[in-house]
């Protein structure tokens, strides 16, 4: 089936976002703080390192699941289908979902999208309010909103996220979209070779590590955001912390902002692949 005019200008703009992401080239600054944290993090024995990873990916897994059988993903799938249905009245399961126009996919994806940039938004802005406990929980909640959405993104473009190739895939993209810009490339190669190499998109065969070195800016930003916080919580303007405030809801918003944009053009780059205007 041809594709609409919609659909083509779409499948532009992620060949033009694809360049541009392969094109990034890092600066100076960029090159020798990957030198500095890689010498840094390699002072550590190899176990010890080993252990780290192993127990942020099983902690980032078991996150995945526990968000995926929530009562309250399954009411936001639910919501899902049942927008879909006012223009595909048949739709019954989320796979149903790729029969719908593109329109209305983004329209149904940019809902939740906005509705959880607003969520990081509140949640920066309580963390920079709040005591050590709120602040503590900031990086948990983030974690949470940024998979959540992941999941939602994928299940509005057809993809249910109950398989392990799936579930596997989610967790990539979540990891890829939080890894430093000048990074992204490779991350989102091994993403389209997973697709590529897929058998029955059930079983995942890929590389299954996730975090890694490269990974560790995310976190790190996070701990300076929360050093930012501290400093500034005590300066009040007229009773509020306005630039603590300020601080942990702009770097949340910017978190989720990111991670979004790199969900939607993963799950746009398989409903193309899906319609066969990609290979």
């Amino acid at each position: 089936m041809p594709l609409t005019e919609r659909e083509k200008k779409v499948l532009k703009e992620l060949r033009d976002w694809e360049s541009k992401l392969y094109s990034y080239e890092p600066n100076d600054f960029e090159l020798a703080y990957d030198r500095y944290l890689e010498r840094s993090f390699s002072l550590l024995p190899d176990k010890v390192q080993e252990q780290f990873f192993t127990l942020f990916d099983s902690w980032l897994f078991h996150l995945h699941s526990l968000i995926q059988g929530s009562q309250l993903q399954m009411d936001a799938k639910e919501r899902i289908l049942a927008a879909g249905r006012v223009v595909q009245p048949n739709v019954e399961t989320v796979q149903d979902l790729r029969e719908l126009p593109l329109e209305q996919l983004e329209f149904i994806a940019g809902q939740q999208i906005a509705r959880h940039r607003l969520y990081s938004l509140v949640q920066g802005g309580m963390s920079g309010s709040g005591g050590n406990l709120v602040l503590g929980a900031d990086l948990p909640a983030m974690a949470v909103i940024n998979l959540r959405i992941v999941q939602l993104v994928a299940m509005t473009y057809g993809f249910e996220v109950n398989t392990p190739f799936e579930m596997m895939v989610a967790l990539k993209v979540f990891h890829t979209a939080t890894m430093p810009s000048r990074m992204q490339s490779s991350g989102w190669n091994e993403l389209k070779n997973d697709i590529e190499q897929a058998e029955d998109f059930y079983f995942y065969q890929g590389n299954d590590d996730l975090t890694d070195i490269t990974w560790l800016e995310q976190p790190l930003k996070q701990v300076f955001k929360g050093m930012a916080i501290v400093l500034f919580r005590k300066r009040h303007l007229e009773g509020i912390p306005v630039i603590s405030m300020a601080i942990g809801a702009g770097a949340n918003y910017q978190m989720t902002r990111r991670v979004t944009e790199f969900a939607q053009k993963y799950y746009q780059m398989r409903y193309f692949i899906e319609k066969g205007a990609l290979k």
